[in-house]
C-alpha cells in the first residue's frame, strides 16, 4: 500500500496518508502508535482518504512544548488546515489519541461530521490520575524502559497475551520508541484533564466502542462518554483489551462499518 508522508506545523506532526475519498483521520494510543490500525487500514483506504497522525513525540512529531491538552488540539488543528482535510471528515481515536479527539471534537465541532471513540475517557477516576503520576515519574528516572513492559502488558486482553506472549516484546519495541518527555506531558495531560462535564455539548454523532477487558482505560469510564454524549452509539468488544484495531481488526471493522458507512 502506497503511503504519502506529510508534515504540518513547520515540520511539528507529521502522518501518512493513503486512499481517495471522504476523509478519515486516525488518533493512536499513547500506548502503540500508527501501526495498530495496519490490519484495519486496506479495508479503511478502500473507501476513504485515511490520515493517520503520529502524536506528539511519535516517528517524527515534536513533543509540545507544554503539557496542555490545548496544545495537542491545535498541532491536530494544524494538520486538518495544512492537508486540507475536508469538514465532512470522520475522526477517530483509541486510547489516549480518542481523548484528544474528544477535545477536538469540543474545539472545533466544524471540522469533522463524525466521531469514533475507542477506549478512551474523558477523565480518571484518582486511582487512574495516580497511575499515570507514578509512570511519568518512573519515565523521568529510569526512561521507558521503566515502564515499557507493565504498558504493554495493559495493551492486551489477558487470552490474546496467553495466546500470542510475543506481542509484550513487540509492543515494548514500539513504547521504547517514544520521546520519554512527550510520554510525561501525555501522562501529566490525562492526570489533569476532565472533559466529563463538557460531553453534553459534543454536537457531532458519535460511535463508542471498547474491549470488554480493556485494563488501560476500563469499560465503565468509556461508558461515561457514551451516556454523556448526546445521542452516542455504544458497542463494546468481547475478550478484547485496550486496542481492537489490533487486537481484533475484523471485530473492530464490523462494529463501526455502518456508522462510518465504510
Amino acid at each position: 500500500m502506497d503511503l504519502t508522508n506529510l508534515s504540518a506545523g513547520h515540520g511539528a506532526l507529521t502522518a501518512v496518508q493513503t486512499g481517495r475519498g471522504r476523509d478519515l483521520v486516525i488518533l493512536h494510543s499513547l500506548l502503540a502508535d500508527r501501526h495498530a490500525f495496519d490490519d484495519v487500514l486496506p479495508a479503511l483506504a478502500s473507501r476513504f482518504r485515511v490520515t493517520l497522525i503520529n502524536l506528539p513525540g511519535f516517528d517524527g512529531s515534536e513533543p509540545v512544548i507544554v503539557p496542555l491538552m490545548d496544545a495537542y488540539v491545535a498541532r491536530i488543528e494544524d494538520g486538518f488546515q495544512e492537508w486540507k482535510i475536508g469538514s465532512d471528515a470522520i475522526l477517530i481515536g483509541n486510547g489516549f489519541g480518542g481523548t484528544v479527539a474528544i477535545a477536538f471534537a469540543l474545539a472545533h465541532p466544524e471540522m469533522i461530521k463524525r466521531l469514533v471513540v475507542s477506549d478512551a475517557a474523558a477523565g480518571f477516576p484518582e486511582e487512574g490520575r495516580k497511575a499515570f503520576a507514578v509512570m511519568a515519574e518512573k519515565v523521568a528516572e529510569g526512561g521507558l524502559g521503566a515502564v515499557a513492559e507493565i504498558a504493554a502488558k495493559r495493551v492486551y486482553s489477558p487470552a490474546y497475551l496467553a495466546a500470542h506472549p510475543e506481542a509484550v516484546e513487540e509492543r515494548k519495541r514500539v513504547l521504547m520508541g517514544i520521546d520519554p518527555k512527550a510520554f510525561q506531558h501525555a501522562c501529566k495531560i490525562l492526570q489533569e484533564t476532565d472533559l466529563v462535564p463538557l460531553l453534553h455539548r459534543i454536537t457531532v454523532p458519535t460511535f463508542v466502542v471498547c474491549g470488554e477487558f480493556d485494563q488501560a482505560t476500563p469499560v465503565a469510564l468509556n461508558k461515561v462518554v457514551a451516556q454523556k454524549i448526546p445521542g452516542a452509539i455504544y458497542s463494546e468488544l468481547k475478550g478484547c483489551g485496550h486496542c481492537p484495531p489490533l487486537e481484533q481488526p475484523k471485530e473492530f471493522l464490523a462494529a463501526i462499518k455502518e456508522f462510518i458507512e465504510l
